[in-house]
């Protein structure tokens, strides 16, 4: 870069004058990198005994939170825990769904089982996607139920910045959250629930004769870090969330947008060793209220919930489900190779999988409760419906705003003019809390797999979308 820029200032330019122009440019190619740095990842560290904030970017950005999910799931875990809804030697059965989510996972078979503790282990290790999906179900009744707990409680513990959409973190793209919330969640988990959370320091279990190795790299690099969650999706990048303990001093810091593995821990290695020494030795009140109670309709009063707001991965054939395979911690665990110097890993055996009957898991929430979150009627709006002769459309986007999801439509139509050729787009009303969005979607498909074709075709231009039947 030096030599480059050096060709182009002239020659007749005094050598002095040459190099004051040389470090001046130089400033600026550094400064713009660091700004595009800024544009795609944020950061948030704050003192866990004050809730003072030592250090913030972007934290208030909407972030896709990947395994970072797992953490809401695991609250949920511990908090019926604690209320003796079940035990840790609970088994906790696995139905076909669970089983058949993406690596990483433990592989349980449909209708087998494992110990919640087992299941808590898988995922604060493994970052298990089906051990997710199981407890979601054994304590929701179902996995859009327990999604709906998960943002109910975030509500409740004051992220709102912050939609669930599945226990497990695997790609939604209608599931956010924000560096702050994270923050909020981790502090949450430690003051909430104290009895529980030495499971985020485990770095390995025994699964019956296999080990099973964690993706946390800064358990036993860092000192202090003693938790709590990686996690990873190609459009979430490299997330981590750590609290960190050092004398009388403690932080939860939080990086959001890794481009790998290596430069999150290395950041947030940064950031522990910068601003560990600023945190408070005083303090140590409560600062995230727990929630015990309260209306979970009530919480999500001002949360929208539509089934599908945004292009998300429901309803994929088989052959493109598999393409999430790659959209976990899996690729968290290989990213950095390089030697970790670490204390020898402190190892709990559990019992492998256990083959039972799959009973009906509890459900969590009553029936009233559920029908409250029901979807309204969809209106469509009659100048832009297209002929549905199959009755599949595909949804590229939805928005508050009319114009702005027309506006989506125009630009998709312009940038996969082929893969439309036989399609028109239209909108889709929908209410919510007495606020009307707009779906944005493309019609007139012959059958689904046109439909399905169509959408394929726009996210090789890398356009998000999904197919539905309307």
């Amino acid at each position: 870069m030096r030599q480059a820029l050096s060709g182009i200032i002239s020659r007749s330019v005094s050598p002095l004058r040459k190099m004051m122009i040389l470090a001046l440019a130089m400033t600026f190619v550094v400064a713009g990198g660091a700004s595009s740095w800024a544009a795609r990842q944020s950061a948030i560290v704050v003192d866990a005994k004050t809730g003072k904030v030592l250090y913030s970017s972007e934290a208030d950005g909407r972030r896709y939170p990947a395994s970072l999910t797992k953490m809401m799931t695991l609250y949920l875990t511990f908090e019926a825990l604690a209320k003796g809804k079940f035990s840790k030697n609970s088994q906790v059965p696995f139905s076909a769904k669970a089983s058949a989510e993406p690596p990483t996972k433990l592989g349980v078979r449909p209708g087998g089982s494992v110990t919640v503790e087992t299941a808590i282990l898988s995922m604060v290790t493994k970052s298990a996607n089906d051990s997710a999906t199981a407890l979601g179900e054994f304590i929701g009744g179902n996995e859009t139920n327990f999604a709906r707990m998960m943002t109910a409680k975030a509500r409740q513990l004051g992220m709102n910045g912050t939609v669930f959409r599945n226990a497990n973190g695997l790609p939604d793209t209608g599931q956010f959250t924000t560096a702050r919330d994270m923050a909020t969640l981790g502090i949450a988990l430690r003051e909430h629930f104290p009895q529980y959370y030495g499971y985020f320091s485990q770095r390995s279990f025994l699964y019956g004769r296999q080990r099973i190795n964690g993706h946390n790299r800064l358990l036993g690099r860092i000192k202090g870090v003693d938790g709590i969650k990686t996690g990873y999706t190609r459009l979430s990048g490299f997330n981590l969330v750590s609290s960190v303990a050092d004398g009388d001093r403690r932080i939860v810091a939080v990086v959001m947008g890794g481009t790998s593995g290596g430069s999150r821990d290395n950041q947030m290695a940064h950031l522990i060793t910068t601003y560990m020494p600023k945190a408070s030795t005083r303090g140590g009140g409560v600062l995230i209220a727990k929630a015990t109670g309260g209306n979970p309709i009530s919480a999500l009063a001002k949360v929208l919930l539509p089934k599908h707001d945004a292009p998300t991965p429901d309803e994929k054939p088989v052959a493109e489900a598999q393409v999430a395979s790659a959209d976990d911690d899996q690729s968290d665990a290989a990213d950095d190779q390089s030697p970790v110097v670490a204390e020898t890993a402190p190892v709990v055996e559990t019992k492998k999988v256990k083959t039972v009957a799959v009973a009906a898991a509890p459900q969590a929430a009553s029936t009233q409760a559920v029908a409250a979150y029901a979807e309204p009627a969809q209106t469509v709006d009659p100048v832009k419906t297209a002929s549905l002769p199959s009755g599949w459309a595909i949804q590229v986007a939805s928005s508050p705003s009319k114009s702005e999801a027309q506006a989506f439509l125009d630009k998709t139509s312009k940038q996969a003019p082929g893969a439309l050729a036989d399609a028109s787009g239209f909108t889709v009303a929908f209410e919510k809390g007495g606020v009307t969005y707009y779906r944005a979607r493309f019609g007139g498909f012959d059958s689904k797999t046109a439909a399905w074709s169509a959408c394929t075709a726009l996210k090789k231009k890398r356009i998000e979308c999904y197919a539905v039947q309307q």
